[in-house]
């Protein structure tokens, strides 16, 4: 798993690269209207034309930092595929790469369950970026359950759709309390009383 860098991309030179940094710790921190272009354009030490000759509109950059983002968790996905066999291992990785996240604060939450939670009070290209998110988090989940349940290492009481619902619901839920506690250790209890639900050892 991995977030958002300013690494190298086609699409983005390495200043736009660094405004999308920037945005997508704003995000993490106060959501869509937590931050300006006078916020980002000081700690990017540019000026706000600068940003609105990458990005016009505040929405532009949330989509793309959004986009970015997304890209972020596929690839990451992609490598726990390849590299832990066991699908509730996989899991479980999935889930302690989030609790060491909110643990540094860095990120201390999913921007996108974050913006998910100020739906339809975003621009409407944002949220479709955040919903395809969830497609996307959604299939795999649901993937890796399935091929838990085949090999018996995961009991499932539902559908592997049903109950990859329920397991992201609970996943996101807990960043949200481990940020309404103030305790980071939260999520990883609540987490762990998630996968040990699905455990069929």
């Amino acid at each position: 798993m991995s977030t958002p860098s300013p690494e190298p991309h086609p699409q983005y030179s390495p200043k736009a690269l660094e405004i999308i940094q920037h945005t997508n710790e704003r995000l993490a921190s106060g959501g869509y209207h937590g931050f300006s272009y006078a916020d980002i354009a000081e700690r990017v030490g540019v000026r706000k034309a600068s940003i609105h000759y990458h990005f016009p509109a505040k929405a532009d950059l949330v989509k793309a930092t959004v986009a970015l983002h997304r890209d972020a968790t596929r690839r990451g996905l992609q490598s726990l595929d390849q590299s832990v066999p066991d699908p509730l291992d996989r899991l479980g990785a999935y889930c302690n790469f989030w609790a060491e996240c909110i643990q540094a604060s860095n990120p201390p939450i999913c921007i996108c369950a974050l913006l998910a939670a100020e739906l339809p009070a975003v621009p409407a290209e944002v949220a479709s970026e955040v919903r395809a998110h969830f497609e996307d988090l959604q299939a795999w989940v649901a993937s890796t359950l399935e091929a838990g349940a085949s090999t018996r290492r995961i009991r499932l009481a539902d559908t592997p759709s049903a109950e990859a619902a329920v397991f992201i619901a609970s996943i996101h839920g807990a960043m949200l309390s481990a940020r309404a506690t103030g305790d980071a250790s939260m999520f990883w209890k609540i987490a762990k009383l998630s996968l040990d639900r699905m455990s069929a050892a």
